[in-house]
């Protein structure tokens, strides 16, 4: 998982190191990007924390960068920085899945509450990735045969039903079933079946 930080795209040198300084002082951490191609270029997908855009800039405007993020699938939440003839393009970004946008001239608490909140928001977000990916890890280290037993468990067949249909004895199938909790880390097949649905949910999503 990266490391939390702000970054800050914005044209205006002074607009960029006063945002920075002003971060600092509330033990933010951040770094600054003069254009928006430039944040581009660097954007992964596993990026942690937050993203202050403004939404007017030379050649990729701010709304252009977040639609190219959402493309990309990097899910860092934004905040844009707008003129007050820029809200509507702002509200419309809110209904696209950024996270808020802050009008200038702006508050100074007021922005950097609103950037702690996204960070805590994304933070959450990346320990529910964190832990998606752990079972999805569990669920590669199981073999074909684990498998085909697991889901007939998840079916809710009796392991004398499950040992006819796979032509095993009986003894076999309650082999694999201990295994099968084993790897994915389960008491019961109820807990299997909600941790499936979750990796089910996430690849809807």
């Amino acid at each position: 998982m990266s490391s939390t930080t702000t970054h800050i795209v914005d044209d205006d040198p002074a607009v960029r190191d006063a945002l920075q300084w002003l971060l600092q002082s509330r033990g933010v951490s951040s770094r600054t990007w003069e254009s928006a191609s430039d944040f581009l270029a660097f954007a992964r997908r596993d990026l942690c924390g937050c993203l202050l855009l403004d939404v007017r800039m030379p050649g990729m405007s701010g709304i252009e960068l977040f639609d190219r993020l959402r493309a990309l699938r990097c899910r860092l939440p934004v905040i844009f920085l707008t003129g007050h003839g820029d809200v509507p393009m702002a509200v419309q970004a809110l209904k696209d899945g950024a996270f808020d946008f802050i009008e200038k001239p702006y508050d100074d608490n007021a922005l950097v509450d609103k950037v702690l909140a996204a960070i805590v928001q994304d933070t959450k977000r990346s320990a529910r990735d964190d832990s998606m990916l752990l079972m999805e890890q569990k669920l590669s280290q199981l073999t074909q045969r684990e498998q085909d037993v697991m889901q007939r468990i998840l079916a809710g067949k009796l392991n004398k039903v499950i040992a006819d249909e796979l032509g095993i004895a009986m003894r076999t199938v309650e082999v694999h079933r201990s295994r099968i909790f084993e790897k994915m880390k389960v008491r019961s097949a109820v807990e299997l079946s909600q941790m499936l649905n979750l990796l089910a949910d996430k690849s809807e999503s």
